[in-house]
């Protein structure tokens, strides 16, 4: 009969190195082609914001865009340690909380400073505040499915969690998109209507989680 140690040999024979650079590689593959096939879609049914050059003058138009972009470099690390069994995923989970923080310090700022009522619902609801959140999930829908299926292929510990992550990158990178079409500029519209947009694929992702393989 085979003896424990023989087997144990027998099977590392046959195995091979796993690239611990394959699940990063595949998480950027699928996040590129997300964009890559977001942005024609909102070209096509949204279009270009035609006073684009003129926001971009604007500070806040660059916060809106770092804020969306930071939220989707935090949610890669996410997924990217929770695709790691035994990694831990505290650091880039605080890392995750900090842009969110801050735009909400900065939106608190602004409805503080508002001097009349229809002022502050000026800065909340914008003129596009209906239309925002399923926009961003919207140019979303093309990365979750990829980054889920990369996700999938590290077979992570926590898979609701880890579709969670997943799927509030593909919301970080559809609100990139998005950005280049929306108008609006004031921080309390973002910390309202652009959470609520990434938030929907990251409710998705968390559901669709369950059917990831479990490490």
């Amino acid at each position: 009969a085979m003896k424990t140690d023989d087997l144990i040999r027998t099977l590392a024979a046959g195995a091979e190195a796993v690239d611990p650079r394959a699940p990063r590689r595949r998480l950027l593959a699928a996040a590129a082609a997300g964009v890559a096939l977001a942005v024609p879609v909102m070209i096509g049914t949204l279009g270009v914001n035609p006073h684009l050059e003129q926001a971009a003058s604007v500070s806040m138009f660059w916060i809106k865009l770092g804020f969306v972009a930071a939220v989707a470099a935090a949610a890669f690390a996410v997924a990217l340690s929770l695709g790691r069994p035994g990694a831990s995923a505290r650091r880039s989970g605080v890392a995750l909380a900090v842009p969110f923080a801050l735009l909400w310090l900065l939106a608190a700022a602004a409805m503080v400073g508002a001097s009349v009522p229809d002022e502050r619902a000026a800065l909340l609801l914008g003129s596009t505040w209906t239309a925002c959140p399923l926009n961003i999930a919207m140019l979303s829908a093309p990365a979750l499915p990829l980054l889920l299926w990369a996700m999938r292929s590290a077979a992570p510990t926590r898979p609701a969690v880890a579709g969670a992550a997943a799927g509030l990158l593909a919301g970080g990178l559809g609100a990139t998109v998005y950005t280049l079409h929306c108008p609006e500029l004031a921080a309390p519209f973002i910390g309202v209507w652009y959470v609520l947009g990434m938030a929907i694929p990251a409710a998705i992702g968390a559901v669709a989680g369950w059917f990831l393989p479990r490490w």
